[in-house]
């Protein structure tokens, strides 16, 4: 698909930075890449980054995804977005749901809705682990998000518009995770780490843009795209992070899994195996598609966790790929 404008929600995030990096070098000619987030301070130091005087594409819209009116502004003219916006942070949804509802369920709908009244042509909305099985209130959140962008694309009618999703794990270095987390603790010489059992997924940023982008150029609409990535144990990363500090065990905190995961067993029954990732496919006529599409379908007792994953990086390779991307 033709990448000439692009809104990004929650455009000033860790996602967002690193995506518009990602334009600026591969895509120059891009006619408007939009950047709407309800920060200011955050789109202030963005736009010193990447003024509009240097780079005329750029858009930035001061605004919050709970406000529809203000959506349906912002998307005047724009052909692809990119949906990052959310309250991410597994214990705060825990003590504050209703501000998460707010925002990854009814701002979900509100961005559905303002689509479906503009021009826009593909909406790719990103997804979390935690939205897979969910224990905690975030995923459970993420969820309900991911059904009301599948579901849309039964409301499109005579409009050329598809929404799909990108799921994956924890992205290395990106803002409140573990890692950045450890390496600041071990400047005090101890890690308070919840379980040893404990293990993740790990995907970089660079690898998660080119998913999103991928799914720009592939997706028919309705589809869930998860990509095969390497897991962690949560030892392992404090080995290769700090392997002279303490370790304190604090317990498991509210709303937190042992071992995430991105395909449910009871999703396997719709997901197909493309060689460098899965789609789980929500569309009865998944076997037309998947003939244009070469996959192959997983069995029926499948399921993808990072506890049972086959690739798990070792503590030289995490922290090879910490001194690479983590500045």
């Amino acid at each position: 698909m033709k990448i000439d404008n692009i809104l990004v929600t929650g455009g000033t995030g860790f996602f967002g930075n690193h995506f518009v990096h990602y334009i600026i070098n591969k895509h120059p000619r891009i006619k408007r890449l939009v950047i709407f987030s309800r920060d200011e301070n955050k789109q202030y130091e963005m736009m010193r980054l990447f003024p509009v005087k240097k780079y005329p594409f750029m858009r930035y819209f001061i605004g919050d995804i709970r406000d529809k009116n203000r959506l349906l502004r912002a998307l005047n003219g724009i052909d692809i977005v990119v949906h990052a916006a959310a309250l991410k942070h597994v214990p705060s949804a825990e003590y504050n749901p209703t501000e998460y509802i707010k925002t990854n369920i009814y701002g979900a709908q509100n961005l559905i809705e303002a689509c479906l009244d503009s021009n826009v042509k593909k909406v790719i909305a990103l997804s979390t682990d935690k939205a897979s099985s969910p224990i905690n209130l975030y995923g459970a959140t993420k969820l309900c998000s991911d059904k009301l962008f599948i579901a849309a694309n039964q409301l499109t009618g005579s409009n050329k518009l598809s929404f799909s999703i990108v799921r994956y794990g924890n992205v290395m270095g990106s803002r409140g995770s573990v890692i950045p987390f450890f390496i600041d603790q071990s400047n005090k010489g101890i890690l308070t780490i919840t379980d040893k059992r404990m293990t993740r997924f790990n995907i970089t940023i660079n690898d998660a843009i080119e998913l999103v982008m991928h799914a720009i150029n592939d997706s028919y609409g309705g589809e869930i795209y998860i990509p095969k990535i390497p897991s962690y144990n949560i030892m392992d990363l404090a080995e290769a992070i700090s392997p002279k500090s303490k370790k304190k065990f604090i317990g498991i905190r509210p709303g937190e899994k042992l071992h995430e995961e991105m395909i449910s067993i009871n999703d396997s029954a719709n997901t197909f195996d493309f060689k460098k990732y899965y789609k789980i496919i929500n569309d009865p006529n998944h076997k037309i598609y998947t003939q244009k599409k070469k996959s192959k379908k997983v069995a029926d007792n499948f399921s993808y966790s990072s506890g049972t994953n086959k690739f798990f990086l070792s503590i030289n390779e995490l922290r090879k790929l910490i001194k690479e991307n983590i500045n």
